[in-house]
């Protein structure tokens, strides 16, 4: 069992599997409501190792090849009849993440299902809704980052107050380095003289 907070990550996913019964509703399914049956099979095709894909509705529309108002009523036949739950992504409603129900498929070792109930996604975005700035790729700001073994020791200027750096003299107690260490010992052995001498 790996500890909850634990990535599960098998590796990139080239299968899904379904219950034989949802198999044959799916079957079903792609007589009832032709554009809801193709859907599903987009959906489970890009979905992550958790069931769940993040997409704008306009984009499952061009990956369908139809009208976004087709897509909208193809997610209101999946929804209804169990296949998916749809979680909104913002007011709009246009941008959700779809998870699919894991009765009918799932891409993940079955014994790791029941406990992965909060999910991860699969984003799915378009080219042509992305603003330039991101298309340019920029570089993003680093963030400082402690690996194992190392020890974090105070440089540069600082920020301004109230992040500025600690007055001289009174700086935090990081982990003390040798020199530090000899020089407290000398403050003390001076200090100790001045009050044997007084």
């Amino acid at each position: 069992m790996k500890k909850l907070g634990t990535f599960v990550d098998n590796g990139p996913k080239t299968w899904v599997q379904t219950e034989r019964a949802a198999h044959e509703a799916w079957g079903l399914l792609s007589l009832k409501s032709p554009r809801a049956a193709a859907l599903l099979h987009t959906l489970v095709a890009n979905m992550s190792s958790q069931n769940a894909v993040v997409t704008s509705q306009a984009t499952l529309a061009k990956m369908l090849r139809c009208d976004p108002r087709t897509i909208r009523r193809a997610i209101e036949d999946l929804e209804s009849d169990n296949w998916i739950q749809v979680v909104s992504m913002g007011g709009a409603g246009t941008v959700n993440a779809y998870v699919v129900n894991d009765q009918v498929a799932w891409g993940e070792k079955r014994d790791n299902m029941p406990r992965l109930s909060l999910f991860s996604a699969r984003v799915i975005a378009d080219i042509e809704d992305q603003s330039e700035q991101t298309l340019a790729r920029s570089q993003l700001r680093k963030i400082p980052v402690i690996y194992p073994n190392e020890r974090q020791l105070p440089t540069g200027p600082g920020a301004e107050p109230p992040s500025q750096p600690a007055i001289p003299g009174m700086e935090p107690d990081l982990p003390a380095l040798q020199g530090d260490a000899a020089d407290r010992a000398e403050l003390e052995q001076r200090y100790g003289q001045q009050r044997l001498e007084g």
